[in-house]
């Protein structure tokens, strides 16, 4: 008697099971339903039936975007009609979209349309409808039989423009609690399963769960449009489980094939079939982490990954001309053409680039872990030599009239010398090649000064700083990218600081 009681008891509690498995796909269907159907409604400017779908459609399954589309609805029966009670319909909309996310991405957006609309309530309360003539009668006194018209949106309003509802995404499995990734797992993980936000474009989705076979599904996600990805994942009891970790988060992650580029980025988990696999983990500035291991089917394995080294920091060089110039750091060629962004160690560095028929730039910096140090580069050209080269035309052309003088001047003194030698008498004083000679002696003498001072100078000029040197502007940013989840977004959040 007592087993055929329990067993009584098991049957109920199993009919009582049975429609709950079915519960939340009806419900997803049911919101589904009235979504598309309000959306529909919205289109045609039936603006109060598809609020009213879109509440439906928050009855069934309570996803806030519902109750920010019946917000739009309802602001934009307000905007057509200038009708107060639509206005305040809106912000009650709008106000249990916040209550119900309040985590949203664009709650400082939603404030303000609140803050609009409860202004243009009380304007419009304030304010009685204008009173219009009658069709027809353009002579007509307005107020004696006159049609009362609305007054038009104000300014603030009219600046929101038109609102429309948004779509939706969302993201289910079989079990739940999966790790969501979208595109690429080195991006890292995305969410957890039940999700839903709003994603645009076609996106690859993977939803991986330890013991169960991955999920890989392409959505093409439409913003006006409610998306319903469910995956069913059936579990898989050979598969081992490796959970990687280091102590430098975002390292690349790389399996038995390095040429297949990097799986993933620390911290990863995944399934992974038994047998001995090759790790590698990488990051900027560390030393690379290899490890051979056996992985064991439906077990554990932990891979933590020490890297050693040190942090970098990001130099980015820009600037006008820079895909023609060559830039170096302490001595050995960076990048061999601009622009250059790559991850340096932090510490100091010597910054120089070159370009032909420009001016070298060169600078010391300091680049700090986990910071963009921007550099837009203005290269000044190289100034002619031109003037160094007519000082040296110069200083030759004096030089060789020199030697010309003196020449002449030791033709005369030769001369002179041969005759004595030959013993004629001496010559007179008032001989006149005793003047031309000394007269070309000191000819000689002034040109080969005039050729020393013009040489000089085309060596000043050679060598002289000519001309605005090359400048550089440096910008240091802090940045920090970090995962956001909500649950109406999810995406990369990045703080800059200056």
């Amino acid at each position: 008697m007592q087993s055929r009681v329990v067993f009584v008891v098991w049957l109920a509690l199993c009919a009582l099971a049975l429609p709950a498995y079915g519960q939340p796909a009806d419900a997803l269907k049911k919101a589904q339903t009235a979504f598309d159907q309000a959306q529909l409604d919205y289109l045609q400017g039936k603006y109060d039936e598809a609020a009213r779908g879109f509440q439906d459609a928050y009855g069934a399954r309570q996803f806030p975007q519902f109750l920010y589309n019946a917000g739009a609805s309802f602001h934009m029966k307000g905007k057509t009609a200038s009708d107060p009670v639509a206005y305040q319909s809106a912000v009650d909309a709008y106000h249990k979209y916040l209550a119900a996310d309040p985590q949203a991405a664009d709650k400082d957006k939603v404030e303000k349309v609140i803050k609009v609309l409860e202004d243009e309530i009380k304007r419009l309360k304030d304010q009685p409808p204008v009173a219009a003539p009658p069709p027809g009668d353009p002579t007509a006194t307005p107020g004696t039989g006159a049609v009362a018209v609305a007054p038009a949106p104000s300014q603030e309003v009219q600046q929101l423009g038109d609102v429309k509802p948004r779509g939706l995404v969302v993201i289910e499995s079989e079990p739940s609690n999966a790790t969501i990734y979208v595109d690429d797992k080195r991006k890292g993980s995305f969410a957890t399963t039940p999700w839903s936000g709003t994603l645009e474009g076609d996106h690859k989705i993977i939803i991986e769960k330890r013991g169960y076979t991955v999920v890989e599904k392409t959505i093409s996600a439409d913003p006006t449009k409610l998306f319903v990805l469910f995956g069913a994942m059936s579990q898989q009891s050979f598969l081992g489980w490796v959970e990687i970790t280091s102590n430098v988060p975002g390292a690349d992650i790389f399996i038995d094939d390095k040429a297949i580029g990097a799986v993933g980025r620390t911290p990863l988990s995944q399934n992974i079939k038994p047998g001995k696999h090759t790790f590698w983990i990488s990051a900027e500035g560390y030393d690379e982490y290899q490890q051979d291991i056996e992985v064991i089917a439906n077990e554990v394995t932990p891979i933590k990954a020490p890297l050693k080294g040190s942090p970098v920091g990001k130099l980015n060089v820009t600037g006008l001309g820079i895909e023609d110039a060559t830039i170096s750091v302490d001595g050995k060629v960076l990048c061999e053409r601009g622009p250059c962004l790559k991850g340096l160690q932090q510490g100091e560095h010597t910054i120089t680039v070159t370009r032909p028929d420009f001016k070298t730039y060169a600078r010391r910096v300091t680049i700090q872990a986990k910071t963009e140090t921007q550099i837009r580069i203005t290269l000044a050209p190289t100034p002619s030599r031109g003037d160094a080269i007519v000082a040296y035309v110069l200083a030759g052309g004096f030089g060789g009239a020199g030697i010309f003088l003196g020449l002449q001047a030791n033709k005369y003194r030769d001369d002179l010398r041969k005759e004595i030698a030959a013993g004629s008498p001496p010559p007179d004083s008032n001989d006149p090649r005793f003047n031309k000679g000394k007269i070309f002696a000191i000819a000689a003498d002034s040109a080969f000064v005039i050729a020393g001072i013009t040489a000089l100078t085309g060596v000043y000029y050679t060598f002289r700083e000519k001309g605005a040197p090359s400048t550089g502007l440096i910008d240091v940013r802090a940045l920090a990218l970090r995962p956001e989840i909500g649950p109406g977004y999810a995406g990369l959040g990045m703080g800059v600081s200056w």
